[in-house]
C-alpha cells in the first residue's frame, strides 16, 4: 500500500519564545490530485512563494522583495498558484492609495498521491536544489538507518516523525536563515537476512 506524501511548511511569527502562528486562517490539509496542481508545484519559484506564505500573508511586492526577483515574474507565479488552488487572497490593504492584495496559503499541508511528478522521491530533489553546505558550520547533518520491521511498525514510525515535524514548525521565528527538515520512511530493495530460527544450514 503506497501512502500519500505530505508537504507541510511552517505556520505572523509571534514574540520570541512563543509558538509560531500565521496571521490568517487556513485549512489543515489540501489534497493535490490534478495535473494542473502538479504542474503548479513543479517550479522552484512557486515552491519558494509557498514557503514564504507559510510565515505570514504577503503581497506580490513583498514576495518579490524577499526573493530578489522582478515583481512581474513573481506576480505570474502567484497567479499560477492561485489558479491551482494553493493560495488565495486573505485580505487587502491600502498602500499610497493603491489597494494591495495579501495572499496566503489555502492549507498548511499539501498531500500528494505517490504519482506526483511521476516520482515519489521528489522532495529529495528539492533538498539538493536548496540546501547549502559551508565549511566550518554545524549543519547540514543527516543520518540514515535501515531496519527489517513490519509495515505496521514503519507506518507508526512515520506518524512519530510527522509529530516531530509539527514540533519543528511550532518553534518561534528568529534569526535570518531558513532551515529545512526532511524525514521519511521508505521501503527498500535490500536483502533481508531473516530470523536465525527461520533458517537452517544444509
Amino acid at each position: 500500500m503506497s501512502a500519500p506524501t505530505a508537504r507541510r511548511d511552517s505556520e505572523t511569527g509571534g514574540d520570541s519564545g512563543s509558538a509560531h502562528v500565521v496571521d490568517y486562517e487556513m485549512e489543515d490539509f489540501l489534497h493535490a490530485d490534478s495535473r494542473q496542481q502538479f504542474r503548479a508545484l513543479g517550479n522552484a519559484t512557486r515552491e519558494e512563494v509557498l514557503s514564504l506564505l507559510s510565515e505570514r500573508a504577503a503581497t506580490v511586492s513583498q514576495l518579490a522583495d524577499a526573493m530578489g526577483k522582478p515583481k512581474g515574474s513573481v506576480g505570474y507565479h502567484v497567479k499560477v498558484l492561485e489558479e491551482a488552488g494553493f493560495i488565495h487572497i486573505v485580505r487587502t490593504g491600502k498602500v499610497r492609495a493603491i489597494t494591495e492584495k495579501y495572499y496566503g496559503r489555502t492549507a498548511r499541508t499539501i498531500v500528494f498521491g505517490s504519482a506526483h511528478k511521476d516520482d515519489p522521491f521528489f522532495m529529495l530533489d528539492d533538498v539538493r536544489q536548496e540546501a547549502v553546505a559551508t565549511e566550518g558550520e554545524p549543519l547540514p547533518m543527516f543520518t540514515m538507518r535501515r531496519a527489517r520491521i513490519s509495515e505496521e511498525q514503519a507506518v507508526e514510525f512515520t506518524q512519530r516523525l510527522i509529530a516531530l515535524s509539527e514540533e519543528y514548525l511550532a518553534l518561534p521565528r528568529e534569526g535570518d536563515r531558513v532551515f529545512g527538515l526532511i524525514a521519511g520512511v521508505y521501503p527498500t530493495s535490500l536483502a533481508a537476512l531473516g530470523d536465525e530460527r527461520e533458517t537452517s544450514d544444509d
